[in-house]
Parts: C-alpha cells; structure tokens; sequence
C-alpha cells in the first residue's frame, strides 16, 4: 500500500482530463456570468459546489493517483471509475446546473432542453430503478477478463474519462433536479426497487474480496513497479472491499433524493384533494369506485 504522501503527491498530465473539465467550468461560469448581465445573481455555493467539488474531484481522479496508478492496479481502476459514475455527478449536481441552464437559456433552447428532459431515454435512465441497475450490470465486469483488457487500453482510458461521468450525470441530474414528475405510488415502488439494489449492488465487490482467482486474467505485476505495490490476489481483495463501500455508499443518496421527492408528491396530491370542493371529492371517490369495481 502507498503512503499518505505517496498518494496525495502522485500526479500525471492528462489531455482528456484536462479539456472535459476546462470546457465544464467554462460552460457553468458562461451561465453565471449570463446572469449576472441580466441583473440576477445566482449562489455562490452552487458555483463553488460545481467547479471545485465537482470537477475538482473529476480533475483529481484523471491528474492524481488513481488516473496514475489506474493501468496497473485493480483498485485504482475500480474506484476510479466507481467515483467518476457516482462521485462526481453527486457533487456537480449541487450546483444545480440544470436549473442554471434553465433560467439563462432563451425560450427556443429551453424548450428543446425540456423536450430532451422529458424523452423517454432520459426518463429511463433517470429513475432510481435504473442507476441502481444500471451499476450492477457495470460493477459485474470487473469480475469478468474484459477488466483486465480495458484497464491496461489508453483508449479505453480516455472513453471511460468522458462516458462514465456522462452518463453519471444523465441519471443523476433529473433526479436531483425533479423534472420528472411522478406519482407517490410510483416513487414509492422506485424507492422498494431501489432499497433491494442496494444489497445486491454487494456483489460484485464481495466476489473480489472472497475469491482466490484473478478475476480479470492479468497475473503479472507492472514492469518496474513501486515497492509498495502488493500482489495481484491482494490488489483484488483490496479492490473489491473499495467498490463494495463505494456501491453500498453511493445507493443512500438515491435513497435519500427519493424520499424527498415522495414528500413533495404527497404534499402535491394532498393540496389537489384538498382544493376539490365536496362536491367534486364525492365524484372523484365514485369514479374510482367505479374504476376499481370495473
């Protein structure tokens, strides 16, 4: 295992890394600035939250150890990807820059980016039936040789650095900004499907941690590696106890999003029943007696 200081003065240059997050912050302070010129201001922690939580931790995990050291050990690798899908569109989500995009936007292009918000791609993946699924299905091939593979391709390399943390955001950015509207009922049934994710999400990491195979085929340690490198079944265990936190962990801000959205639904449905008049409550309830008999 590397020391402390190792590990926080492990650095590389990265291209990939280095234009996605120029290009982000450039986007996001584009739109804060837009803003500001009309008069508005818009909170200095979102902006913060952004660019130095958010891109911060993307900046660091293609620049710092686990960008470094991610072709030659399996716990690099794994949790830097686990971060890039979960981590990183968490933090960016706290500044909100859909709702940024919204607000600076003109009439024509906010109304395609409703549109795109409101198709049924984004609707699938922006669910919480589909993020925890959707992490499973990921999290698997780290069990399977294709791992060993993409972990030691530079291509694959910068793919991962620009898709991962995408599609981290297309599921996350929704939710968090609920521009989906759904019922109680449905978001009920989201968080159930959720809650039984969450414990098989341990899969993937309790099969790294338990087993005595090399996984992904890659038996050899790195050419001139460091003293501290272990070997490769202990560089599995300790990559799988990582990506099992890392899942478990990253499945309770879901869970907590969902909760909230169930709070704001059933107050939502609850000021409808409340403005009907009793007139129009009693033909609601024999409408639905009559749904429910039929």
């Amino acid at each position: 295992m590397p020391t402390f200081a190792i590990f926080v003065s492990t650095y590389r240059f990265d291209p990939t890394t280095l234009i996605v997050s120029a290009l982000a912050i450039a986007l996001y302070l584009s739109g804060v600035r837009a803003l500001s010129r009309r008069g508005h201001s818009w909170p200095i922690f979102r902006t913060l939250a952004f660019v130095v939580f958010g891109v911060g931790l993307y900046a660091w995990l293609g620049f710092g150890f686990f960008g470094t050291y991610s072709h030659d050990l399996r716990w690099a690798f794994t949790t830097r990807i686990a971060l890039l899908l979960f981590g990183v569109p968490l933090l960016m989500s706290l500044g909100r820059p859909i709702a940024l995009a919204a607000t600076v936007l003109r009439e024509a292009p906010r109304k395609r980016l409703r549109r795109v918000l409101g198709s049924w791609p984004v609707r699938l993946v922006s669910n919480a039936i589909f993020a925890p699924i959707f992490a499973l299905v990921l999290f698997m091939f780290f069990i399977t040789p294709i791992a060993g593979v993409v972990r030691q391709s530079y291509l694959a390399e910068n793919l991962i650095s620009v898709l991962v943390p995408m599609l981290g955001l297309i599921m996350v950015l929704p939710l968090v900004s609920h521009q989906a509207h759904r019922s109680s009922l449905f978001i009920t049934g989201e968080f159930m499907l959720a809650f039984m994710e969450l414990m098989l999400d341990a899969i993937p990491g309790v099969v790294l941690s338990i087993s005595d195979t090399i996984m992904d085929g890659v038996t050899r340690v790195a050419v001139n590696a460091p003293s501290w490198f272990s070997g490769p079944l202990s560089d599995q265990h300790f990559s799988g106890n990582l990506l099992w936190m890392i899942a478990e962990g990253a499945d309770l801000p879901l869970l907590i999003m969902l909760l909230i959205r169930w709070r704001k639904s059933d107050r939502k449905e609850a000021r409808k029943t409340d403005d009907l008049s009793e007139a129009e409550y009693e033909e609601l309830v024999r409408q639905h007696l009559r749904g429910t008999r039929g």
